[in-house]
């Protein structure tokens, strides 16, 4: 069981409605220091209304919502900027904040990007802006990080190294993450409980748990199910360097 005292935020049959219309409802979750949850289902299923909800940026909720820290980091799903700007990273940076060099130095260095600190930000690849929004995120050392899509934008390889890179947030600043993802397999290394959303809470559990679920395979077919499966595969031996197999 988990301590209380870990809890970061915690969502008990949490919805939320407009014009009587509900975006989504019935949520019930907890993200704590050091895990990370990971929100997926199909377009229009409720998950930045979820991590919106969990941020407490709407207040007319349904159900309960406790949140026990203030120190939150966010990385919305899209951010406007006026790319023709000559902005530097570094000024990027402290656009709403204001951060000490040593603390842009810290967070540019934990997400890789610290040699691009005077570069323009029209100038970085997919990939490398998405990394110089997680150090925005991280600068104030957060308790609860919440990414929306983190890795729009970005290639196949290019988003196993982000969600590598989010892991080692998790681990290195113990804060606890809250991370929404079109794509299951890719992040499940790294995720310690899923909720599958469709307006409401298909399922729940571990990565595998939930791809053995018959609603996720209803919501993302029976491929992405076994492509899963094929990810998660326990280890009991080693690959030495010469290729050959070890048993632990």
């Amino acid at each position: 069981m988990s301590s209380n005292q870990n809890i970061l935020v915690k969502l008990k049959d949490a919805g939320f409605k407009i014009n009587d219309k509900w975006l989504v409802q019935g949520v019930s979750l907890q993200v704590e220091k050091g895990k990370i949850v990971t929100l997926i289902g199909p377009n229009g299923s409720g998950k930045s209304t979820t991590a919106k909800i969990a941020l407490g940026i709407y207040k007319k909720v349904e159900g309960e919502v406790e949140k026990f820290t203030n120190k939150v980091g966010y990385v919305p799903q899209k951010i406007s900027i006026d790319w023709t700007l000559p902005l530097r990273v570094n000024d990027f940076m402290v656009l709403t904040e204001n951060l000490k060099s040593e603390t842009i130095n810290e967070a540019l260095s934990l997400t890789g990007v610290i040699h691009l600190k005077d570069k323009n930000l029209g100038d970085l690849s997919g990939g490398e802006f998405q990394r110089v929004l997680l150090a925005r995120a991280i600068s104030k050392k957060p308790d609860l990080l919440v990414l929306d899509e983190p890795v729009q934008g970005v290639d196949f390889t290019g988003e196993i190294a982000l969600y590598e890179l989010i892991k080692k947030i998790s681990d290195e600043l113990n804060c606890g993450i809250l991370l929404i993802s079109h794509d299951l397999h890719t992040v499940m290394s790294a995720t310690d409980h899923v909720v599958c959303l469709n307006g409401h809470v298909c399922c729940s559990g571990s990565p595998i748990d939930v791809a053995k679920n018959d609603e996720y395979k209803a919501l993302f077919g029976e491929q992405a199910s076994q492509i899963l499966s094929r990810y998660e595969h326990k280890h009991d031996h080693i690959h030495t360097d010469e290729g050959k197999i070890k048993k632990n």
